[in-house]
């Protein structure tokens, strides 16, 4: 590069410089003879960085993205613009460090002298980069955290070599192979498909209990279909799936064929204060007392699991799957009182627990969808139903929603046509109060009863939204007054006066447009999934997002997640309630500025929203 230093390439290397650590922090001289040395390359996605190779240089990623791995294969950090490594000095005290560029970048690189020179001229300089291993390593915990066991791959525990029979193998043959085995299941196999699983406890409750012959075949008392997971699973999702499945023995399969089973005593090496089991001891209360005093202690628990490292996407799973919990049980407590009900239903949730995405503070959004055959007096019963479910979730803890999104207001609580008619006069007519509840309404999930329901009502849905345009534009115009907290020259937009001075809602202006815009891609391409990361990724695969813009937007989601849980983390470990302002002077440099880029990310994904429905808007 010429070593004029008026040359408008000079200038751009040394504006860009000034923005990244720890670059700011030189003299302007010394910043300007840096960006004269700057060798600048192009990389494409896949190429690898390690010691063993590549020169001793300092690499400044300018655009693209770059991930630090250990000798194991462990992520130790994930890189974007601005942000520097020394594959080098990673390398100090472990060997096989190396990075992968994971998506096409455009790389800085300062050779070695002159980055040496700077780390030997200028203190600070050198101490960010002394401290940057340690950083990589602490980041590494929390992108693999397993201080509980819980991030373990699955694999591990897994018996490789179940049992297997024929669904024409008979009752007899079953007991026998399971006693010579030593083992309390068998997975029942059709042409190497796995097609089916028989227990002990299917053994005792299907087939003695009912005096079946012994030479009854096994297909008469399996369970078709068994729940099941893949291998790449951790053993956090095994014990969610085991625990809000209420089952004992979990088929794993690995690209669809099977890989062996993993069981409840094998998850015993999870230790037992762990959240999850919270489920567990939730589900066996028989008093709202008792379940209030359990949700009493989630925000402690919170504080704890992110010491811990537990990410914000698998806190709000466990929070969903709490909340799901106290729900179920409340309406099994009410059923005992009103008996048995009387046509079938399904009680919905809706926003964030039909997203899978609570946390700390969640007011309640529900409703009950009830079959078309219910009478005038079917209905009574189920008003007596929301009222005390409602009643209950407040009592718990999650407090009554303002604006009414409850199965005790008869709007939301309806037959399967009422809610579908209800669908078509909001479509038809997007006024903003219908938008407002179509933000709602649209992410619903089946918490307890038929699901089938809840399945025939989304896909009316669905149906009604992908092809009309006036409707997605008029959600597109709601989802587009609501945007990033982030003004000229990428400053922050705070609250000037009253109680949340200097802070901003960061759920409101950072996590919501990202769900909302997320949303209406989904209704307008037909995408069942109401989780946003499960949305994004079915998005990607239907090339509505591009691999790189679903990855941007994601970790820009993520980013905002993490924040605003650690937040939260901090709030509570100060003795204040849980809550979604944040003061950005409160974040390090480096989180403010990863917290801008993903503010950024999200603006730049709203224009791309705006443009696509320009017509319509």
């Amino acid at each position: 590069m010429t070593s004029d230093p008026n040359h408008p390439e000079i200038q751009a290397v040394a504006d860009f410089l000034r923005q990244c650590l720890p670059f700011n922090e030189l003299p302007e001289a010394a910043l300007q003879e840096t960006a004269r040395q700057i060798r600048i390359v192009y990389v494409r996605e896949g190429h690898p960085f390690s010691a063993a190779k590549d020169e001793y240089c300092l690499r400044i990623v300018r655009s693209g993205a770059v991930e630090i791995r250990s000798s194991r294969n462990q992520l130790m950090d994930r890189l974007g613009e601005g942000e520097s490594f020394n594959i080098h000095g990673l390398e100090m005290g472990e060997e096989g460090v190396h990075a992968q560029v994971i998506e096409d970048s455009l790389i800085y690189q300062l050779p070695q002298v002159h980055y040496e020179s700077l780390r030997a001229r200028f203190r600070d300089f050198d101490r960010h980069f002394h401290s940057q291993r340690s950083r990589r390593l602490r980041r590494a915990a929390r992108y693999q955290p397993n201080t509980n066991m819980m991030m373990l791959p699955i694999d591990s525990l897994v018996s490789r070599n179940p049992l297997t029979l024929s669904p024409d193998a008979s009752l007899q043959e079953a007991a026998l192979a399971m006693t010579g085995r030593r083992v309390s299941s068998v997975l029942v196999m059709e042409d190497s498909t796995l097609c089916g699983i028989v227990t002990d406890r299917d053994l005792r409750s299907r087939a003695l209990a009912k005096g079946l012959p012994l030479d009854t075949p096994i297909r008469a008392i399996m369970t078709p279909q068994p729940q099941h997971i893949e291998s790449s699973a951790s053993l956090f999702d095994a014990i969610l799936l085991m625990t809000q499945q209420g089952i004992h023995h979990l088929p794993v399969l690995q690209e669809g064929r099977v890989f062996g089973i993993i069981t409840s005593s094998d998850l015993m090496l999870a230790r037992k204060d762990d959240p999850v089991y919270l489920v567990q001891h939730l589900s066996r209360q028989t008093t709202t007392d008792g379940m209030r005093a359990i949700i009493e202690t989630l925000p402690n628990l919170l504080v704890e699991v992110i010491k811990g490292g537990m990410r914000a996407h698998q806190i709000s799973r466990v929070l969903t799957a709490i909340s799901d919990t106290v729900t179920s049980r409340l309406i099994e407590l009410a059923i005992e009182e009103l008996g048995p009900p009387p046509v079938p239903f399904c009680w919905l949730g809706f926003g964030s627990q039909a997203r899978g995405e609570q946390l700390i503070g969640a007011d309640q959004d529900n409703g009950l969808l009830l079959d078309d055959r219910a009478t005038e007096q079917d209905r009574a019963w189920f008003t007596q139903l929301a009222q005390r479910v409602c009643d209950g979730l407040n009592a718990c803890g999650y407090p009554y929603c303002n604006g009414k999104v409850m199965a005790t207001t008869d709007e939301w609580r309806q037959p399967l046509q009422g809610w579908k008619t209800t669908v078509d006069q909001w479509t038809r007519t997007p006024t903003p109060d219908a938008v407002m509840r179509v933000s709602i309404f649209f992410d619903l999930r089946a918490v307890y009863g038929d699901p089938s329901l809840c399945q025939r009502l989304q896909q009316h849905m669905l149906l009604r939204t992908q092809k009309d345009t006036i409707f997605l534009a008029a959600l597109a115009a709601n989802v587009l007054e609501q945007t990033p907290p982030l003004g000229i020259f990428r400053r922050f937009v705070v609250e000037r006066n009253g109680e949340h001075r200097d802070e901003f809602d960061i759920k409101k202006r950072g996590v919501m447009p990202i769900v909302d815009l997320v949303r209406i891609h989904a209704l307008a391409h037909g995408v069942a999934a109401v989780n946003t990361r499960e949305r994004v990724q079915q998005l990607k695969q239907k090339k509505v997002f591009t691999i790189g813009d679903g990855r941007n937007l994601l970790d820009a989601y993520d980013t905002i997640q993490q924040l605003r849980v650690e937040n939260q983390s901090r709030q509570i470990a100060a003795g204040h309630p849980a809550s979604n302002y944040l003061n950005p002077k409160d974040l390090p440099e480096l989180e403010r500025k990863h917290l801008k880029d993903a503010f950024t990310i999200v603006h730049d994904s709203q224009e791309a929203l705006r443009n696509r429905y320009r017509q319509g808007l």
